[in-house]
């Protein structure tokens, strides 16, 4: 799930969008030479000013791609055994006029955007099989479920609950505003706020908040557009959980969701109708560097495939698993996936698209969540944890950080683990690419994933005898360690040693790994 702004209560909202902005292409500095916690992709690059890097094609699976974007139409992969726009599949691949990547989630009756979580998913379909089921009566394996579809439906309700009031919070602070403007001539600024008297104890709270934000650098019409985003996110929530959204995606894509022997369906339009996301993704990773427009991305030996499969709500297993293969046979090198979820509906299917991404070197890059949990307690899918027990070697799993050291330094919503989570990347603010040339600073460890794997392309190009397995050793080996404590993210008193809370107990470095790697490291 794609998840902008997260709004817990009001005034945890506040907090989460009340952030000072970060230096412009932070996340490619380095804490030694810039004393900016970025991933030192800059001075890796100047390291390897000498030597000559092979293209690398990294698959984004996500959203969409606007791949018209001034700072990315000249990095996008183009299939050339594909005759555009002929209506044939003319590299027998088995997907026609896959010319820049494929979209699972569009077909000829238009595109998903909004889908319901898998949560719901789960509740409905076992809602129709328990509908008239009697407890008393069910025994062994059927007894089972059933308790297993007693504990969904009292989460689904819980989670439904949960958005009403998110969404009534955001009513709250929206009506707050209205009324400011009733007061200033329709208009919300700073000036009519500091005016404006408070009518009660909601309002004076309130109040405090929003001059707070201001105060560190929110304007009113950005305020006003993610208080937009919120309402438009939580009122789809809640109605797209209670569809039957298997109807809706078989109608639209034209393929039956839970027949997941059929892996060639959906189209070519790789962007979709909302590519905010995976414009913003792409950019990170490959923005064209020093062409005097927008920004610089990680990598500058990247070509971007775009692939399709995440919608504003919960992507499914058998789109996951299907674009991971796509991206696989059609030249990726490595795969960024910056979404995830809670619960699954065929595990094993994206077990076997992981174990075959493997097999074919193939380097898979995943955004830890955004939800401040230990994920060694509660762990988010796809994962690299394997039914069988075992642990696919081909993963990353990352987690968000800022730019500035001290007890904030990592991202306050960011998951973590201490056998989960590898490290932590870029992912506070982060500037880059969005639809229709333009540039928004974006946070999540959806921006670490990025982060990480335009690094890893670099790694990739400059050094092409390395395994997948072998640069993920060498950015392991590599990070910039950190001995003081930081905060633990989701708990304002606790703080923990940042090698607590993941595997490799840092941040990635770029220009570390590259100078170890040239044997340039000094030896200690």
């Amino acid at each position: 799930m794609k998840k902008y702004l997260i709004f817990v209560s009001v005034f945890i909202a506040f907090q989460a969008i009340a952030q000072k902005k970060a230096p412009e292409n932070w996340h490619t500095k380095d804490p030694k030479a810039d004393k900016i916690y970025g991933a030192g992709v800059d001075q890796a690059l100047n390291t390897l000013k000498d030597k000559t890097a092979k293209t690398v094609i990294v698959a984004v699976i996500d959203s969409g791609t606007d791949i018209e974007h001034e700072d990315l139409k000249d990095i996008i992969w183009t299939n050339k055994g594909e005759i555009a726009d002929n209506g044939m599949d003319d590299d027998k691949n088995g997907y026609v006029d896959d010319v820049h990547g494929w979209s699972f989630i569009g077909g000829k009756n238009g595109d998903i955007n909004y889908e319901a979580s898998e949560l719901a998913r789960l509740y409905h379909s076992m809602s129709m099989k328990f509908k008239n089921a009697v407890e008393t009566k069910l025994s062994g394996d059927e007894a089972k479920e059933f308790e297993r579809y007693k504990d969904i439906k009292n989460k689904f309700l819980a989670d439904q609950k949960k958005n009403e009031q998110q969404l009534q919070q955001i009513a709250v602070i929206s009506g707050f505003i209205n009324n400011v403007k009733k007061e200033n001539n329709g208009t919300f600024n700073k000036s009519g706020l500091k005016a404006y008297t408070p009518k009660d104890e909601m309002e004076t709270q309130l109040k405090k908040a929003l001059k707070l934000i201001f105060t560190l650098g929110m304007d009113t019409k950005e305020l006003e557009e993610q208080l937009a985003e919120g309402e438009k996110v939580f009122g789809n929530m809640l109605k797209y959980n209670n569809m039957n959204a298997d109807s809706i995606r078989a109608y639209t894509v034209g393929d039956d969701p839970n027949d997941y022997s059929n892996r060639y369906y959906g189209c070519n339009r790789v962007e979709g109708p909302d590519a905010l996301h995976g414009t913003h993704v792409a950019g990170i990773i490959a923005a064209v560097r020093n062409n005097s427009i927008g920004i610089n991305g990680m990598a500058a030996n990247v070509l971007i495939m775009p692939v399709r499969a995440v919608p504003n709500g919960d992507e499914r297993d058998k789109d996951v698993a299907n674009a991971i293969r796509y991206a696989v046979d059609n030249g990726a090198k490595i795969i960024n996936m910056s979404f995830g979820k809670y619960y699954y509906h065929n595990k094993k299917y994206v077990d076997d698209a992981i174990l075959y991404a493997k097999s074919k070197d193939v380097l898979l890059v995943h955004a830890a969540g955004n939800d401040a949990k230990n994920k060694d307690v509660e762990d988010s899918y796809p994962t690299r944890i394997l039914d069988d027990g075992t642990t696919a070697s081909n993963w990353i799993d990352v987690g968000a950080s800022g730019y500035k050291k001290g007890s904030k330094l990592l991202a306050d919503f960011s998951n973590y683990g201490s056998k989960t989570v590898d490290l932590f990347a870029p992912g506070v603010d982060v500037y880059s690419s969005v639809p229709d040339n333009k540039y928004l600073n974006e946070s999540g460890t959806s921006m670490a994933s990025p982060s990480t794997a335009g690094v890893c392309a670099i790694i990739r190009g400059y050094f092409p005898e390395l395994t997948a397995e072998q640069v993920k050793d060498a950015l392991m080996k590599t990070v910039v360690p950190y001995k003081k404590k930081v905060r633990l993210p989701g708990d304002k008193k606790a703080k923990v040693k940042v090698n607590e809370i993941c595997i490799s107990g840092g941040f990635i470095n770029a220009n570390n790994a590259v100078k170890e790697l040239m044997g340039l490291n000094k030896k200690k």
